[in-house]
């Protein structure tokens, strides 16, 4: 075997390993995002919509888009993205007691994030950001795995496909 195949056959069965460490499975031929820090502090206020192709979204202070993971079920005290979920689906985290959030219809609140710090939520159900989200304004998590969507100003789940073809499979893996 040339050394090439040897090396690709050795990535994809570490990808293979750190994909199903978390219970998914990617489409053929994406690769999960790079890993850029394990929480996205929010503090009380930050928390806001803007608009993008998908409509009105909720955003954090920086302007990037936050998600709802299906996994999750509202009123639970915890978070089911743990582990390399975590990693690369930060959690919107706050130092409030009572965050808000400007301009979205729902129930704010909070629980203890995989971290242990505030993680925000919203109709009990957590919110994260996505570590490909490169910019303001940016949705490359809408729909990954068929289980993370973009979170509308209505407070409920976004499910329209992205507008623009993005680096994260639309459907077809378990997107952790």
């Amino acid at each position: 075997m040339k050394l090439h195949a040897r090396v690709g056959l050795a990535l994809s069965a570490v990808a293979l390993a750190v994909l199903t460490a978390c219970g998914s499975s990617a489409a053929p031929g994406t690769n999960p995002a790079p890993v850029n820090s394990t929480s996205s502090t929010s503090t009380s206020g930050a928390l806001h919509t803007a608009s993008t192709s998908l409509g009105t979204i909720l955003v954090n202070g920086a302007g990037m888009t936050i998600y709802f993971y299906d996994q999750d079920k509202a009123g639970e005290t915890s978070s089911a993205c743990t582990g390399p979920c975590a990693s690369l689906w930060p959690a919107v985290s706050t130092t409030s007691a009572t965050p808000t959030i400007m301009g979205v219809t729902g129930k704010v609140g909070t629980i203890t994030g995989a971290d242990g710090a505030k993680q925000v939520t919203l109709n009990g159900l957590p919110l994260y950001t996505y570590t490909a989200d490169q910019k303001p304004g940016d949705t490359t998590g809408q729909g990954y795995g068929g289980i993370w969507w973009v979170i509308g100003a209505n407070g409920a789940k976004v499910t329209a496909a992205p507008a623009a073809p993005s680096s994260a499979p639309a459907h077809g893996g378990g997107g952790y």
